[in-house]
């Protein structure tokens, strides 16, 4: 099948990887996250358009400093260029799904914790899903 049809929701609620490429496209990405109470995305500023949906837990958007409560059902869009975090301000696990545009990843690529995100300096290569 060319594309990707599944139900974006349950997929990002049942995630517990910090980070998770589910689709890859030629000029765009969809990727699963999770984040830890207090745990964050950590301050960084991409050269793509990139949003966030939320789908369960609480938290904070810092665009260019400035705060915003968020929850289930937030979404967020980050133009190319604007500093940017997301932090989980809750006592649950935050779920969320995001959309680079262009991909930023590599295809199929899983960090468990911001920890192995970190420590994995990939990027996308040019390769898309299908």
């Amino acid at each position: 099948m060319n594309g990707f049809i599944k139900n974006i929701e349950i997929l990002a609620i049942k995630n517990d990887d910090f980070r998770r490429v589910l689709y890859t496209a030629k000029h765009s990405q969809l990727v699963v996250m999770s984040l830890a109470p207090s745990e964050e995305i950590g301050e960084e500023v991409h050269t793509l358009d990139q949003f966030f949906r939320v789908e369960e837990g609480t938290g904070e958007a810092v665009l260019e400093g400035s705060r915003t409560a968020i929850a289930s059902g937030f979404a967020i869009i980050v133009p190319a260029g604007t500093s940017h975090n997301i932090i989980n301000t809750g006592l649950v696990p935050m779920k969320l799904y995001t959309l680079y545009s262009p991909p930023n990843h590599r295809d199929g690529v899983i960090h468990h914790t911001r920890k192995d995100a970190e420590a994995d300096d990939e990027h996308f290569d040019g390769k898309a899903t299908e």
